[in-house]
């Protein structure tokens, strides 16, 4: 952090919403982060972080998703 920059604070109900817009939408992190005005590897935490505690709990692709999923290239 440069000199004289102060760390912003986000409340949870931010956070929480936030990642919903991500999860909800479909959008892609650095989309809604730069919408948002939040720096993207943040929003990225929140949304790793959320998954992590709430794994199990989203629902199963559909099968136009996981067709959608099985056509990305993989690294």
């Amino acid at each position: 952090m440069a000199a004289g920059q102060q760390r912003r604070k986000f409340t949870p109900e931010f956070r929480i919403e936030a990642v919903r817009l991500v999860l909800d939408t479909g959008r892609p992190v650095a989309e809604v982060a730069r919408d948002i005005g939040v720096v993207e590897g943040t929003l990225g935490n929140w949304v790793n972080l959320w998954r992590t505690a709430h794994a199990g709990e989203e629902p199963e692709l559909s099968v136009s998703e996981r067709a959608e999923l099985a056509q990305v290239p993989q690294r």
